[in-house]
């Protein structure tokens, strides 16, 4: 791995100074002075500095204030770039984004299983490796690697300890990608990846505490406290699908009985509507949550409540989320929120008489706006806190 390539960032005073240009640009050196509470000559001597390392850049004049007009500045998003990786449970997504979280490139590779964990590592390296011959950018603009991976992750290390979906356990992620392409490696739960995406490209203003859940075929949450993901004493926060809602319930696959998810994955909206739609039954047809969903524009009844009850029973996990951490606001990505016309109404009714307080009644939920890229923008996010986020 690159050692020290972006140690000329690594100040507070720099860091402070290129977040204000990322969120506010463009922005004069007077006004981020003044925002800061630094001095004049300590932004206009770190501007220089950013200016010659091709970070920022000036761009058109502002607006007069009685003297001369301001040269603004700006990202200059083409500087550097960033490999985002989303591992999903059938395929693995590659992108190349620019500091501006606009991908340049992107392929997609299909997983067979059974895998083994180096069959599954192969597999990683031949696609970045691909990519990044299709793009030919210069190995000194590339950042590093961002992964956003399902399952338990071990942060430190960059270690899928436990990825359901593929049926692989300790697979070393960081280890492997770093040694292979010599740049820096993150490793991220893809709940996660996704609330950070959303924290940093999302359309949500200046949330400073946030919560993303991903709802597809497992359920997952990334937590955002004070503009930071949330991870617990040991990488498992935000692991909402496994939230007990019924003890006698289904056995969930992590084995314990009536978890979140065995009412909300697209599985659980089909077994659910199954055995009340008897032409299925009697046709052999495979019932998804996507057929239910069709079903359910076409007019029929069934399949309408069943997604009615799933937005109720969403609610009721939303419901648990901000009595505890209290959230600004909460984003819903994943395959199930493509029926969003039935089971958001039904989300937004339930938090709204089952809350305890007037003001948490008013907590927004929405829909990811990143969509099905959520997690890849959140991989390549996962490079970007280091590099504007002071130390």
């Amino acid at each position: 791995m690159r050692q020290g390539t972006f140690e000329w960032m690594k100040s507070v005073n720099k860091s402070l100074i290129l977040n204000k240009v990322r969120t506010d640009g463009p922005i004069s050196r007077a006004e981020i002075a003044k925002q800061t509470k630094l001095t004049p000559p300590t932004v206009s001597s770190n501007v220089k500095e950013l200016i010659e390392q091709g970070i920022v850049k000036e761009s058109e004049l502002g607006e007069s204030q009685g003297g001369r007009k301001p040269t603004m500045l700006l990202i200059d998003s083409e500087a550097f770039y960033m490999i985002g990786v989303d591992v999903g449970p059938k395929t693995v997504e590659c992108i190349v984004a620019n500091l501006a979280g606009e991908i340049i490139e992107r392929s997609m590779n299909t997983l067979t299983l059974p895998l083994t964990n180096d069959a599954f590592l192969t597999i990683l390296v031949e696609n970045i490796q691909h990519l990044m011959e299709q793009v030919a950018i210069p190995f000194e603009k590339m950042i590093g690697i961002g992964v956003a991976m399902h399952g338990v992750v071990e942060i430190k290390t960059g270690t899928s300890l436990f990825a359901p979906n593929l049926r692989l356990q300790n697979i070393p992620i960081q280890a492997t990608l770093e040694r292979e392409f010599g740049l820096q490696v993150k490793v991220e739960n893809d709940a996660r990846a996704m609330a950070l995406g959303e924290a940093w490209f999302g359309d949500n203003g200046d949330q400073r505490n946030m919560v993303a859940m991903n709802i597809g075929r497992g359920v997952g949450a990334g937590i955002v406290l004070d503009g930071k993901l949330y991870h617990g004493a040991q990488d498992i926060a935000g692991e909402i699908g496994h939230m007990t809602i019924d003890v006698h319930g289904e056995v969930c696959e992590c084995g314990n009985r009536g978890c979140l998810q065995t009412f909300i994955t697209g599985a659980a909206i089909a077994a659910r509507a199954l055995p009340l739609l008897p032409d299925f039954e009697r046709n052999g047809q495979a019932l998804s949550g996507e057929k239910v969903y069709e079903l359910a524009r076409q007019g029929n009844a069934v399949s309408k409540q069943t997604l009615e009850e799933t937005g109720k029973m969403i609610g009721i996990g939303l419901i648990n989320l901000i009595h505890i951490l209290n959230p600004d606001k909460i984003i819903l990505g994943g395959g199930v929120t493509g029926s969003k016309e039935f089971i958001l109404p039904a989300i937004q009714e339930t938090i709204k008489k089952r809350t305890l307080t007037p003001q948490a009644r008013q907590t927004e939920v929405q829909i990811s706006e990143l969509g099905k890229d959520a997690s890849l923008i959140g991989a390549v996010s996962l490079l970007l806190v280091d590099l504007f986020s002071p130390m």
